[in-house]
């Protein structure tokens, strides 16, 4: 029996490794290990954990790693602190295939631990674009890596840009869809009930993270954003930002900004968030969700900023630089019904799903032959 061993971190993370558990679940040959860390363990995030728990998901490690501040400093020493405890996990657990989702620091910590003990490296959405130092890290974990899952062609033509070698680059589609394309999340009556709104009124999902690169200026754009949504004044459902540096700051701007039509959430179950994208009328803020998993539902995403700069888009999204006006005209348009007819007849998701993505994965890491090919990586160009 292959033991797979799997790290989240963050909320996004889990979204795309959850479905794949639930498919390791059901092989008769597989068996899984969790890592959960981070984002996930801090209680002024919400205890992310605790989601993890109410999913029935068995859980082999809680690593703590996160360093008070929330400054690029503390995030570096943080990362530190995490390849220390994920090389004594790795040690002990002693997996198969550890499989990597995403451009976190931690799959990064991960992926540089198990490549120097010899374990096999998966990498789920490999291959992608996308800015901030999250993008530098996806990169990074692709050097590591022994097996490539892209979700979409561009990603996988990238990858043979890149030199990886043709046999390691598996087409399967972004997993985090294939929830949305089984319709497993809160349907609109639940999510107007659970957070009071009207389900006759349009209403906003906000979403802004911290920029790594521009932490100075952090708490001028999330500033914007929300100064842009207080001039409309429309019903806004906010959650709270990732823990990256710049996150301090953030959070406290926002909790400045607590209005009558602004509800603010530290943390929400993967179905109510996927809930929430269904029955919003536009998304704002910088979540690569507004990308990724918007399209599915012909959402309307104002992308603020440059933390997804350069990734791959579908025509529901309208980028625009962290500046009030600008957030305001584009928002105004991303609620206007023009905008969403347009949507209803040409949004299509640049990312692949079915509903069966997870089914691919799980079948490439039950049948992929471990050997000496496979560990010992060659550049193709």
């Amino acid at each position: 029996m292959r033991n797979i061993l799997l790290i989240t971190g963050s909320r996004g993370e889990y979204g795309y490794i959850r479905p794949i558990v639930r498919e390791i679940e059901k092989a008769p040959d597989l068996d899984y290990s969790l890592v959960v860390t981070n984002l996930h363990l801090l209680t002024e995030f919400g205890r992310s954990v605790e989601e993890i728990e109410k999913d029935g998901l068995e859980i082999a490690e809680r690593l703590f790693m996160a360093l008070d501040g929330y400054t690029p400093a503390s995030m570096s020493k943080s990362l530190g602190i995490f390849l220390m405890g994920i090389t004594d996990v790795l040690s002990r657990m002693k997996p198969d295939i550890v499989l990597l989702a995403g451009d976190r620091g931690e799959q990064l910590m991960t992926a540089i631990a198990a490549g120097h003990m010899n374990i096999p490296i998966a990498h789920i959405q490999a291959g992608e674009l996308s800015g901030n130092i999250d993008g530098m890290s996806r990169h990074a974990i692709t050097r590591f890596a022994h097996i490539h899952f892209a979700s979409s062609e561009d990603a996988a033509q990238r990858l043979r840009r890149m030199g990886e070698q043709d046999s390691r680059i598996h087409l399967t589609g972004a997993p985090q869809l294939d929830e949305l394309h089984r319709g497993d999340y809160a349907p609109l009556d639940e999510i107007t009930g659970l957070f009071r709104l009207d389900p006759k009124v349009p209403f906003v999902l906000f979403v802004q993270h911290p920029v790594t690169e521009e932490y100075d200026s952090t708490a001028r754009q999330v500033e914007e954003t929300l100064e842009a949504i207080c001039e409309i004044g429309v019903p806004t459902v906010a959650i709270f930002p990732n823990n990256d540096a710049g996150s301090a700051e953030l959070r406290r701007v926002l909790e400045r900004y607590r209005r009558p039509f602004i509800k603010i959430e530290r943390n929400l179950s993967r179905r109510i968030y996927l809930g929430l994208l269904h029955s919003a009328s536009a998304m704002v803020g910088n979540s690569s969700s507004g990308l990724i998993e918007a399209p599915c539902f012909r959402l309307p995403a104002v992308n603020v900023g440059t933390r997804q700069r350069g990734r791959e888009r579908g025509s529901n999204v309208i980028d625009v630089e962290a500046e009030k006006s600008a957030i305001r005209r584009a928002l105004e348009r991303a609620l206007s019904a023009d905008f969403r007819t347009k949507l209803d007849a040409d949004c299509r998701n640049p990312y692949l799903g079915d509903g069966n993505v997870s089914q691919r994965i799980v079948e490439i890491l039950r049948t992929v032959l471990i050997d000496e090919d496979l560990l010992k990586k060659q550049i193709a160009y």
